[in-house]
């Protein structure tokens, strides 16, 4: 199970909308086949195994079949896998996790009723990580939301006159470009847009896909020549009409939500219906607190650099109304810590906010 795992990340920044996926095949302790789900429509991580056990010369009749999700079991755009365990004879079938997609209720029933010994659970909580994204898409009706942050160790992101480039070393900025990579959409605000015109781009990693980049933007002001807009694969999200002057290339959804802001967890909806299970999210303090208050913020990437800015200066989440108590305050929990090149890169989860919990 562990090589499945390092299997499916090879789809990591390839293989949404579909959870990322590995499989290996095995018999007395002798790998059969490898293989791993590259991009929606390509053969599934089973199919890709069964197909290089055949390709090595291979008969997996009796064989164990080691997958990270359990196999499809409704057509698609490719043949239910449920059938190929079936058809090549397989034992049995361990996998990591269930299936959350309740498309593919039924598929451990039908292996069972063919003959397959089916166990589910192995290094489940890794291949929870792996798809943390499609699993919140599929259970909650929205994506899994990652906030990236850099930050002086005092935890000042910018001065007061907006100065930001660059707090952290070259090495952070490289490693959020893997982040970018993974996540399915880029979500910022205009002020973000005003004070940075970011591309909000994947350069720094080599991947054939480039996330949909988001501005949220209640009074539709993004110029025209933003960075952020240009070549299309973007979207505006205002409280009204479209900016004229904006590139056709540009879609633009008004998402008001009654008191003249935009209605973030529609935005969230919106985003899930659209296949995007891992949103990140590269915002000023407004956007990241409005995001916090409306509980839409799973996760924190955040990257300190071993420098003080004191104040006055710009900090993580400006909120609309102050904690009146301690007991208020959103609650984290430790995932990694690691140095990335000078500065130290913290991943923390969101265990209570107000509004929905994760």
């Amino acid at each position: 199970m562990a090589l499945a795992l390092v299997l499916a990340e090879r789809g990591l920044f390839t293989a949404t909308p579909n959870p990322r996926v590995g499989c290996v095949i095995v018999r007395d302790d002798q790998v059969l086949g490898e293989g791993w789900h590259e991009r929606a429509g390509a053969p599934h991580a089973e199919a890709e195994a069964l197909a290089d056990a055949r390709a090595k010369g291979f008969d997996v009749s009796g064989a164990t079949m080691y997958v990270t999700l359990e196999p499809c079991n409704s057509h698609g755009r490719t043949p239910p896998c449920v059938d190929a365990v079936l058809d090549a004879g397989i034992a049995r079938v361990v996998a990591a996790m269930a299936d959350p997609n309740p498309v593919q209720a039924g598929s451990r029933e039908r292996l069972r009723a063919g003959g397959v010994r089916v166990d589910v659970g192995l290094c489940e909580e890794a291949a929870h990580a792996q798809n943390v994204g499609f699993v919140s898409r599929m259970t909650r009706g929205r994506p899994w939301v990652r906030t990236k942050l850099a930050a002086s160790l005092d935890g000042r992101t910018a001065l007061v006159s907006g100065e930001s480039r660059w707090i952290t070393g070259s090495d952070a900025r490289a490693d959020g470009h893997r982040w970018r990579a993974r996540a399915c959409a880029i979500v910022t605000g205009i002020g973000t847009v005003r004070s940075d015109d970011p591309e909000l781009t994947v350069r720094a990693v080599t991947t054939p896909r480039q996330p949909l980049r988001v501005v949220v933007d209640r009074h539709a002001e993004t110029p025209a020549e933003a960075r952020v807009l240009a070549g299309g694969h973007a979207l505006v999200v205002t409280t009204g009409a479209r900016n004229a002057r904006w590139p056709s290339s540009v879609e633009s959804l008004a998402l008001p939500d009654g008191e003249g802001r935009i209605d973030l967890r529609a935005l969230m909806r919106e985003l899930a219906k659209r296949g995007c299970n891992e949103v990140h999210v590269e915002a000023g303090a407004r956007l990241n607190a409005a995001l916090l208050d409306a509980g839409l913020i799973d996760e924190l990437l955040l990257y300190l650099a071993p420098s003080l800015i004191g104040d006055p200066a710009r900090g993580l989440f400006e909120r609309a109304t102050p904690l009146a108590t301690l007991g208020e305050r959103v609650s984290l929990e430790w995932t990694s810590t690691a140095s990335i090149g000078c500065d130290l890169r913290i991943v923390a989860r969101v265990v209570s906010a107000n509004g929905e919990a994760p």
